[in-house]
């Protein structure tokens, strides 16, 4: 480094050298690298799209044969050599989201949730779906499938007491929906950044702003009437990427460019995760995008109209792992539904209900579900804490994990701390519930939206799109297009395999300490802060809109009239209301 200042010292003809026949290398195995994805994706495709699960499993209940088909499945995790699995634990069943990726997030590598599960030896199950839902199938049947896999799995160990539910984003949603329904089922229910009130404090998160700027739901019945009746996931996917440009244009290649020799197994790993989004029946997103971005009906708020069931009527203790670090489901949104339903702490103990939760103090929204660093640390401890949960009396706790150092080790204690419903609501203070009036406002305007896209769109366009044009316009979808481009039947890519394959035999790394890595360095963190500033720019400025937009209209209806703080202790059930 510079003496005279922050910067990396100025580099020598010689240290230039270095540099460009090493950064040479690197862009070419790069290439070869995003080769072998796109590679990996079109296998994928081609052998089904199975689950991106990096453990063995059997299928013991197929959806598509239940009387009402979906594409839904259980699936026994299998233990590996020198893993015993304890029969009297409770089992343990987990359950991916339909956020338009693949199924598998759960446990697309070692470090996860179900090998966390696995290293606690208890019976390990998995609720995995499949690429293309059933014809005609819907939430309800979804729901009513998963009934059926845990009505298998209690039955399957009765010494051992009710199963324990994990759940993932939009499962978490939907999970607590079917315990309302079916309270007896689950012995305990994990939830990890599940949006629960998802009008609540969006911070810097724009996504629910800008489905109100949008207009509502029509958006979502568009792409399913240009799908053919089925909603294409990668309209999701990409805009998740959207929204965090930084990590998804910038920083994600960047970090595979700087530590090629190491980073590519757990890129592709995690690449054919995320690139393989999956497909929704129109009822299906339309129920989600209704229920959960517009109409936040699992949660609604006095005057949402809905037709409502009493979440007081879950049983089971409740725990929620969130983050500050997530701003997709900040721990306002993830939170704020328990002053909902229990608006002191003496409900909360009168009804005997037992509620913890976890906050992890930086990881993203992605990371609380595949980082192996949050596996290895909240996930197993919250496993290993299974039964000191269950016997925990009713009332809020905050799971607190201490980390113990003695020298290289690290020991991990945890320790229940009660929480009043003060400091639960402490969480809602940024942005109030003010705004759950304007979100009133957007859901009325979806209604009114949606409408007319029904009378005068769909009719004709539904007609006009053939299964063979849904199918083209899904490949070509740009989300695909930016991987598949570099695929090995791209005859311009003739060449690339051949020459990665000697650029690794005569590989020529830079020494770490030549100056142009620190300039590279430098270079990348000014790109990944303009980026950055950028989204934030653009979330800041899609949210002044959504506020100035539905706050004036809110003034030509009763919605500034309703009582935002006081949302009603209910959930709407799984069935589509349109």
């Amino acid at each position: 480094m510079n003496p005279r200042s922050n910067l990396p010292a100025p580099p020598t003809a010689g240290d230039w050298l270095e540099y460009l026949q090493d950064a040479s290398e690197r862009s070419l195995l790069l290439w070869d690298t995003l080769r072998q994805r796109a590679d990996t994706l079109l296998a994928h495709e081609q052998a089904g799209s199975p689950p991106l699960l990096d453990f063995d499993y059997e299928i013991l209940m197929d959806g598509a044969g239940l009387d009402t088909p979906v594409n839904y499945s259980l699936l026994r995790i299998l233990p590996g050599e020198n893993q015993p699995i304890d029969e009297t634990l409770a089992p343990v069943i987990l359950i991916d989201p339909r956020g338009g990726h693949g199924p598998g997030i759960a446990g697309f590598q070692q470090d996860s949730q179900i090998g966390e599960s696995l290293r606690a030896g208890h019976p390990t199950y998995f609720i995995a779906f499949g690429y293309s839902p059933a014809p005609g199938q819907t939430l309800t049947d979804a729901a009513m499938a998963q009934i059926r896999f845990i009505e298998l799995v209690t039955a399957r160990h009765p010494k051992a007491g009710k199963p324990v539910i994990i759940a993932n984003c939009q499962a978490g949603w939907a999970l607590m929906g079917l315990a309302c329904a079916r309270p007896e089922l689950p012995g305990l229910i994990i939830l990890n950044g599940s949006p629960l009130t998802y009008r609540v404090g969006k911070g810097r998160s724009s996504m629910s702003y800008t489905s109100g700027l949008l207009g509502g739901n029509w958006i979502t019945q568009l792409g399913s009437d240009l799908g053919n009746g089925r909603f294409d996931g990668a309209w999701m996917v990409n805009n998740y990427e959207n929204h965090n440009p930084s990590e998804a244009f910038w920083t994600k290649p960047y970090r595979l460019f700087a530590n090629i020799d190491s980073e590519t197994t757990r890129f592709l790993d995690a690449e054919r995760w995320w690139g393989s989004p999956s497909l929704f029946n129109a009822r299906e997103i339309d129920a989600i995008f209704d229920g959960l971005f517009i109409g936040n009906r699992l949660i609604g708020t006095e005057g949402s109209g809905a037709d409502l069931l009493d979440l007081r009527a879950i049983e089971a203790p409740i725990v929620v792992f969130c983050s500050d670090g997530d701003t997709i489901t900040p721990p306002r949104q993830a939170l704020g539904w328990i002053g909902d339903l229990y608006p002191d702490d003496r409900a909360l103990q009168t009804a005997g209900r037992t509620i913890v939760y976890l906050k992890h103090g930086s990881i993203d929204h992605l990371g609380i579900f595949v980082s192996g660093k949050v596996a290895r640390r909240e996930h197993r401890q919250l496993i290993r804490s299974i039964d000191d949960i269950k016997a925990l009396p009713p009332g809020r706790f905050e799971l607190i994990i201490e980390d113990i150092r003695a020298g290289d080790a690290v020991e991990r204690r945890v320790r229940f701390e009660a929480r009043s419903i003060a400091d639960i609501l402490a969480v809602d203070t940024q942005d109030g519930r003010d705004e759950e009036r304007e979100f009133i406002a957007a859901d009325r305007v979806s209604e009114l939206t949606s409408h007319l896209y029904g009378s005068m769109v769909r009719p004709w366009l539904s007609r006009a799109i053939s299964e063979p044009m849904a199918e083209t316009l899904r490949q070509t979808h740009p989300f695909r297009l930016r991987r598949r481009v570099w695929a090995s039947h791209n005859p311009f890519l003739w060449w690339l395999p051949a020459a990665a394959e000697q650029t690794r035999r005569t590989r020529h790394p830079a020494r770490p300490d030549n100056p142009l890595l620190a300039w590279q360095e430098l270079t990348s963190r000014n790109i990944a802060n303009a980026l950055d500033s950028w989204g934030e720019i653009r979330s800041a400025g899609d949210k002044l809109a959504f506020h100035a937009f539905y706050d004036y209209l809110s003034m030509f209806n009763d919605t500034r009239s309703t009582p935002a703080t006081k949302s009603s202790p209910t959930a709407k059930g799984h069935d589509e209301t349109r």
